[in-house]
């Protein structure tokens, strides 16, 4: 290959190189609530009450130890989802587009007294992100309600 053929793939690799995004530092089990979502549309949270942002929560009734191994599974069977960190009833998943890929992160945090796993969705770049994030944390709902398979 010509050094002019190398040269010309580097914009490809830098263009997919920052479709990663970097990791959020404001994200965490660090409150009763999840961060808030950002002013653009390609966020979704259980506990942001904007029309634009939320969406419900995962509900359950009985064991709440029972409902969070499901929710797991819900998540480990995503597609490209990647879980980060997973502990005392807070999760941090990666997931990952199949063409550009883009990462986005996913967070539950359980909510016993409740009775609901609350959830948020957010890309890491961008300012849309074509209903992907809702429909994420739907997909987890329907996994989540079959039993996490």
């Amino acid at each position: 290959m010509s050094h002019l053929g190398r040269t010309r793939g580097l914009p490809l690799v830098i263009t997919l190189l920052a479709c990663a995004g970097s990791p959020p530092t404001d994200i965490g089990d660090f409150a009763a609530r999840l961060a808030p979502c950002p002013s653009s549309p390609n966020c979704v949270s259980s506990d942001d009450e904007s029309e634009r942002h939320h969406i419900a929560a995962l509900g359950f009734g009985g064991d709440p130890l029972e409902a969070w191994h499901r929710a797991l599974a819900a998540v480990a069977a995503l597609p490209r989802t990647q879980i980060l960190r997973e502990y005392s009833g807070y999760l941090h998943a990666q997931c990952t587009s199949a063409l550009l890929r883009y990462r986005d992160d996913l967070e539950l945090q359980l909510r016993p007294d409740r009775g609901e796993i609350a959830v948020r969705s957010a890309s890491r770049i961008g300012y849309s992100d074509l209903g992907v994030n809702r429909a994420r944390i739907e997909a987890l709902r329907a996994a989540f309600g079959a039993g996490g398979s």
